[in-house]
């Protein structure tokens, strides 16, 4: 960029006077229209499902229609509304893989929502029968579960306080049951619900949490909503860190467009999704998605496979001092316990996936993790991430009668993380909605794992399972004992 030239504002009315270097629409943007709610708009939202839906629109005009209404439900999300809302609800996605970049400026967002104080104008948005898509990513702590049962928590605060006043939800769980109501009361037909989260078996864990709180304002509601209402599950993946403010300086300094909230991601992109929509949905097939007729395939080999990695790479990381994903991975020893723990315990429990060569995905994962393009932070890892991405394929690589040593190590590494102090005194944050009694217990056991695997939300019947327990004290043990470089030697040698 010019040193003599300021950095243009992204907006509409200037999309034709940015530099050669930046993707512009080549649809009207003036003329999108919203055909989709979408719940929980952050970076991975606009790195993934509004970027399937810009380059549909890209090719077939038809899908103008399917524009996305993006909402913010908590309150930290008003800042990335009120960033995005003089943009017209453009954005700029910045796709990365080594030295190389491709930036895009994304336009099917036909607006963007703040429902952080009041849900009364979302509400009225999704009346709109043309609205036949309510998508979401809100992360498990979003749908309110019981962390042992997966089910519908009623004690949970909001749910608490969307049964005291039911048309006018807090959740996003108590969003989609009213609106189905008042889909319902109008005589329209109903949405398509569609969960984007890293949740196994994620639509019926949406279905599920649905009908039961609809059960608890309305029988004859929660029997319409079992009986009308389609929940599809989805698999997604894309890599997208947190937005820095050196990011946005970049793109202004590299490009020349002032951008208040761009996203970044890697240049990896992959969606799963069961072809289940009465209401219809957009063409994404054309543009990569892939329609299925049973996503848990691909959903199991996720979960267990990058998810269960991503979980222990970034805990050993966060414990040994790195900041970011692929410096955790420059470290050959946590790059051998990832190969590893792939290899001998969560590999073999993923069945075969049709379509996929299970070996060299996860060949595609440690280059993924390993992309210094993509400074993905362990911070955000270890917060995102549910903690059954680990006891999940803990339980099933024991059903199988296999050991457990580099699961056992992860949750280790977990576990000692959670006391909200590294080995030289240094805080770490935990944000957990367990935090408090998760330090108390870590401190209580210090090397000891019983007091918190006796957590029983969280480790259910593991937590008595010498199978588990032995293993995991040894390397806890080593972890307050020795300290995590040691720890990494020992875990190195014996991935060797």
């Amino acid at each position: 960029m010019s040193a003599d030239r300021d950095p243009v504002p992204l907006s509409r009315a200037t999309l034709a006077s940015l530099g050669p270097g930046v993707r512009v629409p080549a649809y009207d943007v003036a003329r999108v229209r919203a055909g989709i709610v979408h719940l929980g708009l952050g970076g991975f939202h606009r790195a993934h499902m509004a970027r399937y839906t810009h380059d549909l629109m890209e090719h077939d005009p038809d899908a103008l229609a399917w524009g996305i209404l993006g909402v913010g439900l908590m309150p930290g999300d008003r800042r990335m509304i009120d960033a995005l809302a003089p943009q017209d609800a453009l954005y700029t996605l910045v796709e990365r893989e080594g030295a190389d970049e491709t930036v895009t400026v994304i336009g099917s967002l036909a607006g963007v929502a703040f429902a952080g104080e009041t849900s009364a104008a979302l509400l009225d948005a999704i009346d709109d029968p043309a609205i036949r898509i309510v998508s979401l990513t809100v992360t498990e702590n979003g749908y309110c579960l019981d962390p042992a049962t997966k089910r519908l928590n009623p004690d949970h605060p909001l749910i608490r306080a969307d049964l005291s006043a039911p048309e006018r939800p807090r959740s996003a769980i108590g969003v989609i049951v009213e609106a189905l109501r008042r889909r319902r009361a109008s005589g329209h037909a109903p949405f398509t619900p569609l969960t984007c989260d890293n949740i196994q078996h994620n639509g019926d864990v949406l279905r599920d949490a649905v009908v039961t709180l609809a059960r608890l304002r309305d029988p004859c509601l929660a029997d319409w909503i079992a009986a009308e209402v389609v929940f599809p599950s989805t698999m997604v993946d894309r890599i997208t860190p947190v937005t820095a403010p050196a990011d946005v300086a970049a793109l202004a300094e590299r490009h020349g467009l002032s951008d208040a909230w761009p996203v970044f991601s890697e240049t990896f992109t992959q969606w799963v999704i069961e072809d289940r929509f009465p209401a219809g949905r957009p063409a994404w097939e054309r543009v990569g998605a892939q329609f299925v007729a049973d996503v848990a395939p691909y959903e199991f080999m996720k979960l267990r496979l990058l998810n269960g990695s991503h979980l222990a790479v970034s805990g050993l990381g966060r414990l040994a001092g790195t900041v970011t994903i692929d410096e955790s991975m420059a470290d050959p020893r946590i790059a051998a316990v990832m190969t590893a723990l792939m290899d001998r315990e969560t590999g073999p429990t993923v069945p075969p996936v049709p379509g996929i060569d299970l070996a060299a995905y996860k060949r595609t994962l440690v280059a993924r993790f390993a992309n210094p393009a993509i400074r993905d932070t362990v911070e955000r890892v270890n917060t995102d991430a549910p903690l059954n991405v680990l006891v999940d394929p803990i339980r099933g690589r024991l059903e199988q009668g296999g050991r457990v040593e580099f699961l056992a190590l992860a949750l280790a590494a977990w576990l000692r993380r959670v006391r909200g102090e590294d080995e030289r005194g240094g805080a770490i944050e935990v944000r957990h909605p367990m935090a408090a009694l998760l330090r108390e217990a870590a401190i209580a056991g210090g090397p000891d794992p019983r007091p918190l695997l006796g957590i029983r939300p969280l480790f259910g019947e593991l937590g008595d399972d010498p199978r588990l327990v032995e293993p995991v004290a040894e390397w806890l043990g080593m972890l307050y004992g020795k300290g995590i470089q040691a720890t990494l030697d020992e875990a190195a040698r014996r991935a060797g």
